[in-house]
């Protein structure tokens, strides 16, 4: 397989250094691309960079994953307004360790085969680094005027940040340089891969290799990824949509990628799978046909649940969209575990009731009249329960007056009303 061939028909190639290709067809490469690990999970967001990895991998290179301990305590100009929290090593550490654990289900570090993947740390060589030793050895090498034509620098000297740029995000440049250095040194990687918007810093690296050893090197970049709209993808109203399911449940993180549009389902597809080209232009083909059956979403959705999270994951995804989409039992919704109930029925009205009134048992009419408000009167739901328009907890209620106990509870702790075909509300017991 041809890596670059492999981006460019995914639509996951932007820049790109003359002679990259040519190098990546005639030896194997070892490649490294940088991971932010200001948090224990990454997100959505990270995924093109990831999948780059994992292609550059399977085309029989051999990938780099490097966390940026040491420049993940200072913080990167790139896209930014604002400078980040600092991160402590005690953080670092926990984080660099969660990280691994997620890139090992897209990237093979444990095979002897010669291009496993490997995980490295900046912090490793930059903590031991004096002030002095940097300065002689990196800082004499790019000159400010080299540094300050860089976009991401003149942005923020140009009035984009209200603080300005301090010296400590100004150096970031050089100390991402220098980590092309290290690795090119140290590991003979002649490759730097990241985001459009790491161009400058991954090019300054590049000069401090030619300047310092004279060795060449090469880079290349992925587009940051969009929505069709224009808006910023991976961000939804309740942030992120994280990788680690304490973060983003299995549920939430398969809704995301479902509820896409058709023109990102067929890019993102394209990005965020390894299914082939030809499996992908029939998977658009048949969605062209057909678009309300949202078979791009679909197949979008399976393929990035069980890559990240698993196959059992995403079967449980599916069996909680169909309890509120289509004719799931009350055994489906028992399975639910609390998270994903709660998920599945987010937004819809919410009632609490005494707990202790359901030890005794209380009809389903007093309960769904006077201490939760689903039905206006009771000769309302007399009348709806009668035509068999009234559910609890997914099985047809059979009588108005039918005794509730906590035995009818879901986690010991709800029960699901549904009137009609659309009308839900969640009962919480306390």
């Amino acid at each position: 397989m041809n890596f670059v061939e492999e981006l460019r028909w995914r639509g996951m190639l932007q820049d790109m250094m003359p002679g990259t290709e040519e190098l990546l067809a005639k030896e194997q490469v070892t490649a490294y691309l940088g991971i932010d690990p200001t948090a224990d999970s990454l997100h959505i967001g990270h995924l093109c960079g990831v999948m780059m990895l994992r292609h550059l991998q399977r085309c029989g290179h051999k990938p780099l994953a490097l966390i940026g301990g040491a420049t993940g305590m200072i913080g990167d100009p790139s896209g930014k307004s604002a400078e980040r929290n600092l991160l402590n090593e005690e953080t670092l550490r926990h984080n660099q360790a969660c990280i691994k654990k997620q890139l090992a289900k897209f990237l093979d570090f444990e095979s002897d085969v010669p291009n496993r993947a490997e995980l490295v740390n900046n912090y490793d060589w930059m903590k031991e680094f004096t002030f002095l030793d940097f300065v002689r050895e990196v800082g004499k090498h790019i000159t400010v005027n080299y540094m300050m034509a860089k976009d991401s620098v003149k942005r923020r000297l140009n009035g984009e940040a209200r603080d300005g740029l301090s010296f400590t995000e100004f150096t970031y440049q050089l100390l991402q340089g220098y980590d092309f250095l290290h690795l090119n040194q140290t590991r003979g990687c002649k490759l730097q891969m990241g985001g459009s918007d790491q161009w400058g810093n991954i090019t300054t690296g590049a000069e401090l290799i030619r300047r310092t050893n004279g060795g060449e090197v090469f880079a290349l970049t992925c587009p940051l990824i969009t929505k069709a709209d224009g808006g910023k993808f991976g961000k939804t109203e309740s942030g992120n949509v994280w990788l680690d399911a304490k973060y983003t449940s299995p549920y939430k993180f398969f809704q995301f990628w479902l509820n896409v549009s058709d023109s990102d389902a067929e890019r993102y597809i394209k990005i965020f799978t390894a299914l082939s080209k030809e499996e992908i232009d029939a998977l658009i083909a048949e969605h062209q046909q057909a678009p309300h059956l949202r078979v791009l979403q679909k197949r979008l959705a399976k393929e990035v649940t069980i890559m990240v999270h698993s196959e059992e994951d995403y079967n449980a995804a599916v069996d909680a969209s169909n309890i509120l989409f289509g004719n799931a039992t009350s055994d489906a919704l028992r399975k639910l575990d609390e998270d994903t109930l709660l998920a599945v029925f987010e937004g819809v009205p919410q009632f609490e009731v005494s707990r202790d009134a359901l030890v005794e048992g209380v009809k389903a009419v007093d309960l769904f009249v006077d201490d939760a408000a689903v039905f206006a009167s009771k000769g309302e739901m007399r009348k709806l329960v009668q035509g068999g328009g009234v559910s609890l907890n997914k099985e047809k209620l059979a009588a108005f007056d039918q005794v509730i106990t906590t035995a009818d509870l879901l986690d010991e702790k709800y029960l699901l009303v549904q009137r009609g075909k659309k009308n839900y509300y969640l009962i919480i017991a306390k």
